[in-house]
């Protein structure tokens, strides 16, 4: 599956009916991501605060203001992979000021996540927003 670019993820999740959709969706996104080499799922990249497992790894690209950050995820609940994709099509390939200023928890309301995440879903899609956003700061200073 080819990544859609946040605006289409929007126009999609306007189109399904419903959650249960919606969720299928999600998981679909998910399942199209590479998943990660057994090496990288160590303690290091793994995501703390996350009820699943969850392991992030970011690469740097280009340097100086020039630089490009982009992230690879994976986790062992399908739903998880499936939250990570759609931080991936949100953040991912961007330069790490514009991660740092992007109101993702704005962005993912367009999408209607809040309503139908358990918190303790809500909780670990904090965790990797924040993951991510450190990851961003500390390439930006």
């Amino acid at each position: 599956m080819n990544e859609p670019s946040f605006d289409q993820l929007i126009d999609d999740f306007e189109f399904l009916d419903d959650w249960e959709e919606r969720y299928k969706y999600v998981i679909e996104l998910g399942r199209s991501l590479e998943p990660l080499e057994e090496e990288a799922r160590s303690a290091s990249n793994k995501v703390q605060g996350c009820a699943s497992q969850v392991w992030l790894i970011s690469q740097v690209n280009g340097t100086g203001s020039g630089s490009i950050l982009t992230f690879r995820g994976d986790s062992d609940a399908l739903i998880v992979k499936g939250l990570i994709a759609v931080l991936h099509i949100l953040l991912s390939g961007r330069p790490p000021r514009d991660i740092i200023e992007t109101d993702v928890q704005a962005a993912l309301g367009k999408l209607g996540l809040h309503e139908a995440l358990t918190p303790q879903r809500s909780n670990g899609l904090a965790a990797m927003i924040a993951r991510l956003k450190s990851d961003a700061a500390a390439l930006a200073a």
